[in-house]
């Protein structure tokens, strides 16, 4: 019955003319997104040929494959994509043509010879279209920007920052806006604020650090009562930067900091939020100067309870610039060379760490998770390319100011919504139900004893952590405990921190670098004034903003226990906070994909001098066309496809996680130990391929050369099924033309480069592709575990 209405339901689909954006397949091939959240609209190649994507079409169900997915026809072009298209110009056969870098495009754009401006053949340039394509003509352009040769120095960034559509200009207005503000705090500025010039506040940063948000200070204090019955505590302040006395609601740069949102960090380079006047200099805590500052002043208890806070505006002077390395030392050995360095800061250093030794008890009591995964950092040379990646250790110094400014944050969300006011909270719901039974399925099968429920709480994903930090796989469990949790995101309806285990939780620490942040500083500002904070006119929405609108009302609407409960209508303001909210977390988003994009580069172009080398990994995923192994002298991932897995026929348990061959009874899951080579990097794709080499434990062998190629066959046979790849695979969007380096197993010291003409990329797509995924490990769900890209200040709550 449930099957025979599912088919109605479908039938009924063929008469409906669907809207929705297009996404394009490097294959050629597309889906069609469509806004109503239901599911995607498959587009054969040649549905393709008159539409790009991100173009907005309406398309009618032509039919159902064996599957059941439905298969459109697109029936009218509602709107072309205005953004550039980014790649390099080619000549073929006196042709101008421009191969785009992301080849989910899927076309090469024709460009007339008065067109190419002053690039050369073989430059990275930005193309507008002037004719779109059609089903006998392919698209139209003229040359808009020249960026340079695909080598130069941070090209990557130059093609990444387009790509995703980053500002990375100011405005005329913006430059002369910041260029009139002072470069130190005049006294006009001083009166209404708390003179802390005389408390010795610090800045805790990372070495490479230059805008900093924030500075801390804390010392014993007495919360209540009198002699021995004295209930004793910590006074801890948090200084942060005050961004909202120079930024003004809707000036010229407020517009552009709205527009940016967030700062974007790439390796060697920073696309920050606020001109550098203001992020680096007159905003920022740095040393031995008076600086304006909100302040939050906190009293906690010896067990790291909250027991009173109040915010109020100040002019501060920072007595240090520490660095987490040498706090660390210091809290390690009192007496050494950095005590002896910062003697003067010793006693408000362990102060410090006292209270975060407090704030731990109270994390522990809450049952905030903490996970066990591993965070890298990319060391670059003079002209950007990788000298060598290596894990980002978290000290107790680290841990120490991210407890002060998660304090910091809970007491600006507590503020707002006491006083009953509107304004962004960071919410992290829990998982969806699909989610927890995958992850509890994926428990059960790797023999973790514990359990979560339908609806779990916080401290059962902490108690499983907890349980299984000791185990050899503890980071692929951890892992897949961060998959099954939902994104954060900012809304002004506040449904609590999962993670976190917070009732309410905002973002009060870094306005420097985010957006969110600068609009608190301004709700807490105009409650202390007795007003009422409005914002102002927001430009309208974007892409990114309307994608992330539609996942969540999808994800809200699986949520819903009553669906006949009608939803409540929000007032005009909380749909304007709501605009601004996904606005935020829209562009955040946007900044972890570029600073993805650029890794994988990276990291592409750094292990092309390592093909046919042999290396160690863990398997870090396992998906039904094969195996992600992570190196493990060298943070990099690739796939190891299930052709390369040797001569057996191998079959994907979801809930196991793991591939199984059928004869042999060989086993890959999460956490195997593994020998690889690596055969292939292909820049385009930002792919690295690996052979399998040697299995670790468990592994079998023994079979004949016949069986060898049986299963071999059989294996690739499977591995080609159109149906595994559009499942399976991740869409990885790549870099002008294509670029790819292959080893060569008969010289083993030979290396070549090969760069195809748009031709021959046709023919390649025609002929298929491997399915894969970017290099620099990003997930469909947009979980990373790297942070190489962000300088070291704090983690993402």
């Amino acid at each position: 019955m449930k099957n025979s209405a599912k088919k109605q339901n479908q039938e009924k689909d063929f008469d409906q003319e669907i809207e929705g954006v297009v996404q394009g397949h490097r294959d050629g091939h597309g889906f069609v997104i469509p806004d109503d959240g239901r599911p995607d609209v498959y587009l054969p190649p040649n549905e393709m040929r008159a539409v790009l994507h991100k173009d907005r079409v309406k398309v009618r169900i032509a039919r159902l494959d064996r599957r059941g997915r439905p298969e459109g026809r697109v029936v009218e072009i509602i709107e072309r994509s205005k953004q550039p298209i980014i790649g390099r110009l080619l000549q073929e056969n006196g042709v101008w043509l421009v191969a785009p870098e992301d080849k989910r495009y899927g076309q090469d754009v024709l460009i007339p010879k008065d067109a190419t401006a002053t690039a050369g053949p073989g430059q990275v340039v930005v193309v507008e279209l002037t004719e779109a394509p059609a089903l006998y003509g392919q698209p139209v352009g003229r040359v808009k920007e020249v960026l340079g040769e695909v080598d130069d120095p941070g090209m990557e960034i130059e093609i990444a920052v387009r790509k995703y559509g980053v500002p990375h200009i100011f405005s005329d207005a913006c430059l002369q806006q910041a260029k009139a503000l002072p470069s130190t705090v005049q006294p006009g500025d001083l009166p209404g604020r708390v003179d802390l010039t005389d408390i010795p506040l610090v800045t805790i940063d990372g070495e490479d650090a230059r805008d900093f948000d924030d500075a801390v200070y804390c010392e014993p204090a007495v919360l209540s009562g009198r002699g021995k019955s004295a209930k004793k505590g910590w006074r801890l302040l948090v200084a942060i930067a005050d961004v909202s006395h120079y930024v003004q609601t809707g000036n010229a740069i407020d517009i552009d900091a709205y527009d940016r949102a967030t700062s974007v960090y790439f390796p060697r380079r920073v696309i920050p939020m606020l001109p550098e006047k203001l992020s680096n200099g007159l905003c920022s805590l740095n040393p031995e100067v008076n600086r304006l500052c909100m302040v939050c002043d906190m009293l906690i208890t010896e067990e790291g309870e909250l027991h009173a806070y109040q915010f109020y505006p100040a002019v501060m002077f920072s007595h240090a610039r520490l660095t987490y390395t040498q706090v660390a030392a210091i809290l390690s050995n009192t007496k050494g060379l950095e005590a002896r360095k910062f003697k003067h800061r010793v006693d408000d250093l362990l102060n410090l760490h006292g209270v975060f030794k407090a704030l731990l008890k109270s994390r522990e009591r809450r049952g905030a998770v903490d996970l066990d995964t591993v965070e890298t950092q990319i060391v670059c040379d003079e002209n950007g390319r990788i000298e060598k990646i290596v894990p980002r250790v978290r000290n107790d110094a680290h841990k120490l100011i991210e407890e002060c400014m998660l304090a910091a944050n809970v007491c600006a969300a507590d503020f707002i919504g006491e006083h009953k006011r509107a304004g962004l909270f960071r919410v992290h719901e829990g998982p969806t139900p699909e989610k927890v039974e995958t992850l509890r399925n994926y428990l059960r099968t790797m023999g973790v004893p514990l359990g979560i429920s339908d609806e779990p709480e916080t401290r059962e994903f902490a108690a499983i952590a907890e349980a299984t930090k000791e185990r050899p796989d503890a980071e692929q469990i951890h892992t897949m405990l961060l998959r099954s949790m939902q994104q954060a995101i900012y809304t002004p309806e506040n449904s609590g921190h999962f993670g976190l285990a917070f009732d309410a939780y905002t973002h009060f620490t870094s306005p420097i670098r985010r957006y969110p942040d600068l609009l608190v500083h301004r709700v807490i500002k105009s409650i202390l004034n007795n007003e009422r904070y409005v914002l102002p006119a927001l430009p309208t929405p974007g892409e990114a903003h309307a994608k992330l609108a539609r996942r969540l009302e999808k994800t809200a609407a699986a949520r819903v226990k009553a669906p006949t409960q009608k939803p409540r209508k929000a007032s005009a303001e909380v749909q304007a906070w709501e605009a601004a909210g996904l606005h935020c977390s829209a562009n955040e988003r946007r900044a972890d994909e570029a600073s993805r994009d650029v890794e994988a580069w990276l990291k592409c172009k750094y292990m092309r001098d390592f093909l046919g080398e042999e290396f160690s990994g863990v398997v870090s995923t396992v998906t039904s066309f094969g195996l992600f192994v992570t190196l493990d002298a060298m943070y990099v991932e690739g796939l190891v496809h299930i052709t390369e897995l040797g001569g057996d026929y191998f079959k994907f348990d979801e809930a196991r996680q793991e591939l199984r061959g059928e004869r042999t009874g060989v086993r890959f899951a999460l956490g195997s130990r593994v020998q690889v080579q690596v055969i292939r990097v292909d820049l385009d794709g930002r792919r690295i391929d690996f052979r399998l080499v040697r299995a670790g434990e468990g592994a079998l062998t023994g079979e004949t050369a016949t069986q060898r190629k049986r299963n071999a066959k059989r294996s690739a046979e499977a591995a080609k099924s159109p149906e595994d790849d559009e499942a399976g695979a991740v869409e990885a969007a790549g870099t002008g033309v294509e670029e790819e380096t292959v080893w060569q197993p008969r010289k083993r010291t030979t290396r070549s480069t090969r760069s195809a003409s748009p031709v021959q990329e046709a023919r390649r797509q025609a002929r298929g592709r491997t399915a894969s995924r970017p290099a620099s490990g990003a997930r469909a769900d947009g979980a990373s575990r790297s942070a190489a890209a962000k300088p070291s200040k704090r983690r993402k709550a």
